[in-house]
């Protein structure tokens, strides 16, 4: 069965009381729910969140020791962690940046991403959506 690790960095886990105009009402338990009953018995997911860089890096580590893919949310860390940068580009999966929101819309300095060169593909904007269309991409 194919392993898909789904990487969430920091604030995530606020998700439906944060900046709901942005984010939305979702919480980050309700689209785990989701992509577990999305992807029952066609995918082995591993769902995770943290608010440490290092933490992050370690998770990426973990998905590169179960040759899995990933789908990563890293939240502020896509615009400033040369740490995930590196970790992610040891993984031999596939590579799928998520946003909820569509960071080029907003502030300047969420147009850069760290991620974004060691992704095959983007998915931004569609909100809690997003996780649930990464997740069929890579079963596709």
């Amino acid at each position: 069965m194919r392993a898909i690790h789904i990487l969430n960095g920091p604030n995530l886990n606020l998700l439906g009381t944060r900046e709901p105009k942005i984010y939305g009402h979702t919480t980050l338990a309700d689209i785990e729910a989701d992509i577990r009953a999305t992807a029952e018995g066609r995918a082995a997911i591993t769902f995770a969140q943290t608010n440490s860089e290092g933490a992050l890096v370690e998770l990426i580590h973990a998905a590169h020791a179960a040759g899995a893919d990933v789908i990563i949310n890293a939240a502020a860390y896509t615009h400033t962690s040369v740490a995930v940068h590196d970790a992610l580009k040891m993984l031999t999966g596939q590579v799928i940046e998520l946003h909820l929101s569509n960071p080029h819309a907003r502030e300047a300095f969420r147009h850069q991403s760290y991620v974004a060169p060691t992704a095959s593909s983007v998915i931004a904007g569609f909100g809690a959506k997003g996780y649930r269309m990464a997740v069929e991409a890579l079963l596709a």
